[in-house]
């Protein structure tokens, strides 16, 4: 699916989404534009945190700026950058639903070793789950683009997934040119409208390239989306180097993800990721 870039709807010099923070727009490396913020953390100099949020979400969502503020107020943490993927909120293009976005994580990665964070985390909430890892598992990472540890929440292990009831709705939302015009018009979601050339590779095969990096795959025992086979494979594909955590009463990405978690994932984060030569 190659992407189609439109006119920038980001602007560099607009409200800041939290009190202290910093906002900008990236450009991705084929040119589409990203809206990005910066909120600093409890840590000055510490690491900063990437936030890739889900499919139809936007770095001005209540749950995504909810996760930021939890993010930024952990030990360790000197600063989170949360965006908004092409195709969603004030950035540019239309969304790949997992492809190219890996281009716009790319930029967010960049811009955080850019403001003079020592090590840089990525933590994806379902789409921005599987981006996270295929962004991970490439070999060799794009200069200044690599990450010291990364987190995939509610991601699915493979594409093309229809097995549940709300996935069948994104399927339609994200096939059918009835849904796409839904999405634009309800959900400020804009799709591209052409299939995948070639199928990007799976998060369930990108896993296996992400070591040495820490990986932390968290799953909810009631998402509606994802069943539990979908962590399972993911971290057996990893063969060993990531770690799972099974989330009790937890559905689905960052909607559902309680503060407690949040902190729990964010303090992983301070506690794993070192940058490249540093000592254990």
């Amino acid at each position: 699916m190659e992407s189609v870039s439109e006119p920038a709807v980001a602007r560099s010099c607009v409200p800041s989404i939290v009190s202290g923070g910093m906002r900008a727009v990236l450009t991705a490396e084929d040119r589409v534009p990203i809206d990005a913020a910066h909120l600093p953390g409890s840590t000055p100099g510490g690491l900063a945190i990437v936030v890739a949020h889900g499919f139809t979400g936007a770095l001005e969502r209540p749950a995504v700026r909810r996760a930021a503020e939890i993010f930024a107020g952990t030990a360790g943490v000197g600063g989170v950058v949360t965006f908004s993927f092409r195709g969603h909120g004030r950035s540019g293009g239309r969304s790949t639903v997992g492809d190219r976005e890996v281009l716009d994580l790319d930029a967010a990665v960049r811009w955080a070793r850019r403001l003079g964070h020592p090590a840089v985390a990525s933590v994806g909430f379902s789409m921005g789950g599987s981006v996270v890892l295929r962004h991970a598992g490439r070999k060799p990472a794009h200069e200044g683009a690599h990450v010291d540890a990364v987190v995939s929440v509610s991601a699915p292990a493979r594409w093309y997934y229809r097995g549940t009831a709300p996935m069948r709705r994104v399927h339609w939302a994200i096939t059918q040119p009835v849904g796409r015009m839904v999405s634009r018009g309800l959900l400020h979601t804009r799709i591209h409208d052409k299939d995948w050339d070639p199928v990007p590779v799976a998060p369930v095969e990108a896993v296996r390239s992400i070591a040495p990096t820490p990986l932390l795959v968290v799953h909810g025992d009631r998402d509606g989306y994802f069943p539990l086979d979908h962590p399972l494979s993911l971290a057996d594909a990893a063969g060993g180097a990531a770690e799972l955590w099974i989330e009790p009463g937890f559905g689905h990405a960052e909607n559902a993800a309680a503060p407690d978690l949040l902190r729990r994932i964010a303090g992983w984060t301070a506690e794993r990721a070192r940058p490249a030569g540093a000592p254990d």
